[in-house]
């Protein structure tokens, strides 16, 4: 292969690496990318606004802007555009953060940092990080009204915040010339995929476990609604009769 093949190949190399990294593997990963955008573009209309009225206030009492001053003012205001379209940065977690992350963004949260490792995995463990993306984005729901302090919440961030990441870190942690390598019989590519299958089933039972509470609840809810107005109508029947 000549130089200019090997440098194409790893141009090529770069680019999917550089694409894996971007797609996210949920819907709530994007979410939490969302929102972090639409508060930058707020920022930049409230610090565009107060620039305007501070331009306004000036030509108003004290001179007019003149050309001069309004190519001051639209250079000002593309350098406010600028600075708030990339500051604050949006706040990449670590693997350290996510067992202390807020447990209504937890399932965002390890989306996006598992797809920040996913370049780095075996082709067979990146198809089940988007399993266990789609996983994530079942249990979420169920997060937003489960108390914190409840033994399942503590189960749940175990297991999604702790025992994922390790174990995907752990895999990285190994040199790239020894993943293929058996130890006890399997090589850490198979543990990594291992991990990964009995991690996803995992997060999926936890995610209907915690939907069939709530159904159980609304069938509890519809229950009560049908035996109290029924019983309200058999009762109005029967005074009638």
């Amino acid at each position: 292969m000549s130089e200019v093949d090997k440098v194409r190949v790893a141009a090529e190399a770069a680019i999917e690496r550089s694409h894996e990294r971007r797609r996210p593997i949920g819907t709530k990963s994007v979410a939490l990318r969302r929102q972090h955008l639409f508060k930058k573009m707020g920022r930049v209309l409230i610090a565009g606004g107060v620039v305007l009225l501070g331009a306004a206030i000036f030509g108003a009492l004290i001179q007019p802007l003149g050309f001069t001053g309004l190519l001051a003012l639209v250079v000002l205001l593309i350098g406010v555009a600028v600075l708030f379209g990339k500051w604050p940065p949006f706040p990449e977690p670590r693997q350290a953060d996510l067992p202390k992350t807020d447990l209504k963004q937890l399932a965002g949260r390890t989306e996006i940092w598992l797809e920040a490792q996913r370049p780095a995995l075996p082709a067979p463990a990146r198809q089940l990080v988007d399993g266990i993306g789609v996983q994530l984005d079942l249990l979420a729901p169920q997060l937003q009204n489960l108390d914190p302090a409840t033994p399942a919440a503590a189960n749940i961030r175990k297991l999604v915040g702790e025992d994922l990441p390790e174990l995907v870190a752990g895999y990285q942690r190994i040199p790239a010339g020894l993943r293929k390598e058996a130890h006890a019989g399997r090589t850490p590519d198979d543990t990594l995929v291992g991990g990964l299958q009995m991690l996803e089933r995992e997060i999926g039972d936890a995610a209907r476990t915690l939907a069939a509470g709530e159904l159980d609840k609304l069938a509890t809810r519809e229950r009560y609604l049908q035996l109290k107005y029924q019983g309200i109508d058999g009762e109005e029947g029967a005074a009638k009769s």
